[in-house]
């Protein structure tokens, strides 16, 4: 009996020790495999990251693209430039597609519409060393060129107000000339 129950101490010592060890190294086998993995998972999502900022620098390439549409044809003849005799010059010009005539207690801005005023600015008739008012400042005129005026010196900007044209100071709103009725 006494050899049995060394015998049993001696299985009962080894299976304490010996299970944690076997535990042991398949918890380390089962790591190293997790670890792995886990690297595996961060390079396949740091490759997805890189396609999809890839494919979203193609879209927006795409979409500019789209948005500046072709270039002119070559063969096309400059539009013509504004005439004062001709009360219709207006008419076909893609910037005045919406233009109706005149509206009361609105001005229209070529390329961007009607836009309402102030009561006391409607009919304003707009003189040299007057100052246009802040918020009609930013309509500018995008082709000076096809009013027949000179670029705008430095500082200066030609803008819309009413049916006038207003050569003014960009900072302060000073007005240095005025181009009346033009539409």
């Amino acid at each position: 009996m006494k050899r049995l129950t060394q015998a049993a101490i001696v299985a009962v010592a080894m299976a304490t020790t010996a299970v944690p060890m076997i535990a042991q190294a398949q918890s380390r086998n089962d790591q190293r495999e997790w670890r792995q993995d886990r690297r595996d998972d961060r390079r396949e999502w740091r490759q997805d990251r890189r396609d999809d900022r890839r494919d979203y620098r193609n879209d927006r390439r795409n979409d500019r693209r789209d948005f500046r549409g072709p270039p002119p044809p070559r063969h096309v003849a400059p539009p013509a430039r504004w005439d004062r005799s001709n009360p219709n010059w207006w008419r076909g010009r893609s910037d005045f597609r919406d233009y109706r005539g005149a509206r009361q207690g609105y001005w229209y801005a070529p390329g961007r519409g009607y836009y309402r005023v102030d009561p006391r600015y409607y009919g304003q008739r707009w003189t040299r060393g007057s100052y246009l008012p802040s918020a009609y400042r930013g309509y500018y005129v995008n082709d000076p060129y096809f009013y027949n005026l000179p670029p705008a010196p430095r500082g200066y900007r030609y803008v819309h107000a009413g049916s006038d044209i207003v050569l003014m100071a960009v900072a302060t709103g000073l007005i240095a000339s005025v181009l009346y009725n033009v539409f």
